[in-house]
C-alpha cells in the first residue's frame, strides 16, 4: 500500500472515477448532464483533497486500486468550506443541493460518535478487476485500522459488493 504522493493524485482520481462511474450513490449526487463523467472526476478530486488533509489516500502497490479513508469528521476550516462550494458547483449543482444534503445527513446520522476509520471509497480500475487487487488493499487497510485501534465503517449502494465485504467481516 502506497500513501499519497503528489505524482499519484491524477492516477487515484482516474481509478476512482472509472471504478464508480456506474455507482448508484455517486450518480445520485452527481448532476446527470452531458458533463457527468467530468462531474464524477470532480467528486473524486474533492474526495482526494479532503482525505489527504483529514484522513488517508492510498494506492495499491501495482497502482491499479485506490482507497480514501477518513479518521472522523473533517471539522470546519475555510479551505474545507471552499472545497464544499466547489463541490456544489462542479458536481451536484444547486438544483440537486437539497437532495444531496438530505442524503448526507441520513448517512452521518448512522455514524458513531467516537472516532472511527471510515472507508469512504475503495475501487479497482475496471481494466484490472478480478485479480485480488482490491482484496489485498482492503486487507492492508483493515490492518492499518487495527494498528490505530479504530473500528472500520463503510457504506455501499452496490448490492453485488455486499458478499465481497462480508468476506472481510462487514
Amino acid at each position: 500500500m502506497i500513501e499519497l504522493q503528489n505524482t499519484d493524485k491524477e492516477r487515484i482520481i482516474e481509478i476512482l472515477t472509472f471504478a464508480f462511474e456506474s455507482n448508484a450513490s455517486v450518480n445520485y449526487i452527481v448532476n446527470q448532464d452531458e458533463q457527468r463523467m467530468e462531474r464524477i472526476r470532480n467528486l473524486m478530486r474533492y474526495s482526494v483533497r479532503v482525505c489527504s488533509v483529514f484522513g488517508k489516500v492510498v494506492l495499491s502497490d501495482d497502482r491499479n486500486a485506490a482507497a480514501l479513508v477518513m479518521h472522523g469528521p473533517k471539522g470546519f476550516s475555510l479551505r474545507a468550506l471552499l472545497w464544499e462550494l466547489e463541490l456544489i458547483f462542479r458536481v451536484s449543482g444547486l438544483s440537486n443541493l437539497k437532495t444531496v444534503l438530505r442524503r448526507e445527513a441520513l448517512i452521518k446520522a448512522q455514524h458513531p460518535l467516537k472516532t472511527f476509520y471510515y472507508l469512504w471509497f475503495i475501487g479497482v480500475h475496471p481494466a484490472h478487476r478480478g485479480h485480488g487487487i482490491g482484496s489485498d488493499l482492503l486487507v492492508e487497510l483493515l490492518a492499518d485500522a487495527e494498528r490505530l485501534g479504530l473500528p472500520v465503517y463503510l457504506e455501499t449502494s452496490a448490492i453485488r459488493n455486499v458478499p465481497w465485504y462480508e468476506k472481510f467481516g462487514f
